[in-house]
């Protein structure tokens, strides 16, 4: 598939065929990634989670400082010798980047489709993969940094407050969702869950931590904490199924419920004896509601049942937990006792040209002076035509993108939208131009999805060409990906300093 396919696939949340893992080209830019709609699971993503890219290595050494040991956030122990990294991309996004073992995934083409069928997976309610990476012997997951640390800090390892009931209710329902959705897109096994795994975002949002989608080896073990808290099949047969997951989600409202971490078989035998005071967390200090705490015991009972076929499903996880649920209009940070942390858009570290700042600003009829201004200098060398190709075709096409140049150039941009699609479905002759004019005449009509798919049609005629970039980056912003948009911004800024240091055109 081509870059400008691949483009719009993303765009329209569409997946496309991964390049496999001996691609290892850097994700600069949208014609590098895919995207996936989170349909029918809940809460969206709003905009700002970029698609899944292939990494090099050394992006994420770059990333990480070279794999600072000053920037590890997590370790596994000796079953699972990984490392997890917080690192930050040239676009100052944070991302976490877990580094398996040298001989953990020894065949790269599995790692690669491993990673590939997880990043499809795209919800709020996760903390989404990002990325992956290939190299040598290297293998490398990328996702999402949460900052807010884990469920197991906030329960166990607290300094300032615990976690009020409303907050443990919400988390048990946003877990409960984020297994319900992974579900329904056909990704039901879910290695070691546990309160380590839950994470917590800048809105200080419970998300359950992308990395659990995929062994920590190709054939090691998938679960890497303590027998006791482990499901009973998995002690049998040493396989992970939908049902085993189920256990792993009861053992962490036990966790929610106790504050502690009880083995199931204790647990049990409180919830079977109804000692309900000696099972919840007595930091509570009895501010919760009795009727609550028993629907949470009955269903966390039910979760570790010894048979898998009496556990329930994801849907009924879902419908128990979601009567129970208070304060809604509490934002998470608030009952986290933390401060929402706002982080400001990257800004081009470059100077910008009057065309990048006239992006910058989203000045429309600044954008429409300077490109007819500019008319298709940078169009040069874009098309080869051989003698045979000038038939009457062709001056017809020449004579709609004439037309199309005198309704943009009178401000007519419906009928400019109209002549320049003649002009672009004939498919002789392309032209960057043509598709950056077009995309502004559908900003100036309201339509920022046609925009964004035209700009990115002219990064692909002409993959260096800031203007395509700097396109990108206004319909973004007009899509209210703020974040998306200033990469775009930086994109275009760094290739303009790349043409005054001599590249390709002036």
């Amino acid at each position: 598939m081509g870059c400008c396919e691949s483009s719009l696939l993303a765009v329209k949340g569409q997946e496309h065929p991964h390049p496999g893992p001996q691609n290892h080209s850097k994700p600069a830019t949208a014609a590098h990634h895919v995207s996936s709609d989170p349909a029918g699971g809940g809460a969206a993503l709003d905009g700002a989670t970029p698609p899944f890219s292939e990494f090099s290595l050394a992006d994420l050494k770059s990333a990480t400082d070279n794999f600072s040991s000053d920037l590890i956030v997590s370790e596994s122990g000796e079953k699972a010798p990984n490392v997890v990294y917080k690192g930050r991309l040239p676009n100052r996004r944070s991302i976490a980047v877990k580094k398996f073992n040298k001989m953990a995934w020894p065949d790269p083409k599995q790692f690669a489709d491993e990673a590939w069928g997880v990043g499809k997976l795209r919800h709020n309610r996760l903390a989404n993969l990002i990325g992956y990476c290939c190299d040598a012997d290297e293998r490398l997951l990328v996702a999402e940094f949460m900052p807010n640390d884990t469920l197991a800090k906030h329960l166990f390892h607290w300094e300032n407050q615990t976690l009020e009931w409303a907050m443990r209710l919400r988390v048990a329902k946003y877990i409960a969702e984020a297994l319900d959705y992974c579900k329904a897109e056909g990704r039901e096994l879910y290695h070691d869950l546990n309160a380590y795994r839950v994470l917590f975002d800048e809105n200080g949002d419970p998300r359950l931590s992308g990395f659990g989608f995929i062994k920590n080896s190709r054939d090691g073990r998938s679960y890497s904490t303590n027998l006791a808290y482990t499901p009973p099949e998995y002690l049998r047969n040493g396989r992970v199924t939908p049902e085993s997951v189920i256990f792993s989600f009861g053992t962490i409202l036990l966790d929610l419920l106790s504050g502690k971490h009880i083995p199931p078989t204790h647990a049990l035998e409180m919830i079977r004896d109804k000692n309900i005071p000696l099972l919840m967390d007595s930091h509570l200090e009895g501010n919760f509601l009795t009727e609550e705490a028993t629907a949470v015991m009955e269903l966390a009972s039910k979760c570790l049942q010894y048979e898998p076929r009496e556990r329930p499903n994801t849907k009924n996880l879902v419908a128990t937990l979601a009567p129970l649920q208070t304060k809604s209009d509490v934002p998470s940070y608030v009952m986290l006792g933390i401060s929402k942390h706002e982080e400001a858009p990257p800004t081009p570290q470059r100077p910008l040209s009057p065309m990048g700042e006239a992006c910058q600003r989203m000045d429309l009829t600044a954008i429409h002076q300077i490109l007819v201004i500019t008319h298709y200098r940078d169009d040069e060398g874009t098309n080869e035509l051989s003698f045979q190709e000038w038939t009457q075709q062709m001056r017809d096409m020449l004579d709609a993108r004439k037309r199309g140049d005198l309704a943009f150039r009178d401000k007519d941009f419906k009928m400019a939208i109209e002549c320049y699609s003649q002009f672009i479905d004939v498919g002789t002759m392309s032209s960057p131009t043509v598709y950056a004019r077009r995309s502004l005449c559908h900003l100036l009509c309201d339509q920022p999805d046609a925009a964004l798919r035209d700009a990115m049609q002219a990064q692909c005629v002409y993959p260096e060409w800031p203007t395509a970039f700097y396109m990108q980056s206004v319909a973004l912003a007009k899509l209210d990906m703020q974040k998306d948009a200033a990469d775009m911004l930086s994109e275009g800024a760094a290739l303009e300093e790349k043409r005054q240091r001599g590249g390709k055109g002036s």
